[in-house]
């Protein structure tokens, strides 16, 4: 919500300041929607142009978690490491093999049914049956785990960012592409130098038109969405490091407090559960 406060506040300063200093909307309404016509339909066009159709459902995606901001909060936080210290614990006490109808068919695990958010989320869900179930295969390196999962991390890392890199390819284009219409309307002004002065004068605005917008749509809407976008994907991507720090804690043979402690401090600050908060809920977890 704070995105749509930030684009209503910049739209009231910009304009606001605008009618306060004695501008008349009188030529920008009327050159608005052809303007808007050729500058949007050309950044559609290349954005198109320069996105798979995969990307393309990526990016509009995107314009979600802008609004949206990060799906993870304290709350799922806590139920992800209460999720995994009942993995780690449960393959303490009873052997990695016991881990076996948990992972193998996630939805119909006692483990994730107690934890629907996290089952929900299907990168998660399928990190985590991955890697307990190589561990139950006796890849039991902490260093090798390691490696993959950072490779992994890495890997979704980078899909994930390819929506705020495109949105900020196209707030990189408006500003020229908001020239071309400044232009084609010089063009149009030139090709009516016999009119009067107060026709010219218009027409020369309405032209200028097309250059604000660029400016306004690149500076102040599309590049600050393609930063936000990108803050909460890099802010997401902290959710999955947890499952790498409490697994590879447990590989390096840490009591499973110890590894959810190391999977918690990895969160991020402001959704880091604190020690008494986890505590509570794992205690009242029942491992079987």
């Amino acid at each position: 919500m704070t995105t749509i406060g930030g684009l209503v506040f910049l739209l009231a300063m910009v304009f606001g300041g605008y009618v306060v200093a004695g501008g008349k909307f009188d030529i920008i309404l009327h050159s608005l929607p052809y303007e808007m016509m050729m500058i949007g339909g050309a950044a559609v066009g290349s954005f198109v142009m320069s996105n798979s159709p995969h990307d393309i459902k990526h990016v509009l995606g995107g314009f979600g978690k802008v609004i949206k901001g990060s799906r993870f909060h304290r709350h799922e936080y806590t139920e992800l490491l209460a999720l995994l210290y009942w993995f780690v614990r449960l393959a303490q006490s009873k052997g990695a093999m016991a881990l076996e109808p948990h992972i193998e068919k996630p939805e119909d695990s006692a483990a994730f049914q107690k934890f629907p958010k996290i089952a929900s989320d299907r990168i998660a869900t399928a990190m985590i049956c991955d890697y307990l179930r190589m561990v139950g295969m006796n890849a039991d390196d902490p260093h090798q785990i390691e490696d993959i999962m950072a490779r992994e991390l890495k890997k979704l890392g980078a899909e994930e960012m390819h929506a705020s890199h495109a949105m900020q390819a196209i707030a990189d284009a408006l500003p020229a592409l908001g020239i071309v219409a400044a232009v084609l309307g010089v063009i149009k002004t030139m090709a009516s130098i016999d009119q009067p002065p107060a026709v010219l004068g218009a027409m020369i605005g309405g032209a200028l038109v097309g250059t604000f917008l660029g400016i306004l749509l690149a500076y102040g809407m599309v590049g600050p969405m393609a930063a936000r976008l990108k803050g909460v994907v890099e802010e997401e991507a902290q959710f999955y490091e947890v499952i790498r720090a409490v697994i590879v804690a447990h590989l390096h043979g840490n009591a499973p407090q110890v590894a959810v402690e190391a999977g918690r401090k990895t969160a991020p600050s402001h959704a880091m559960p604190s020690f008494q908060e986890l505590e509570l809920v794992l205690q009242e977890l029942q491992i079987g």
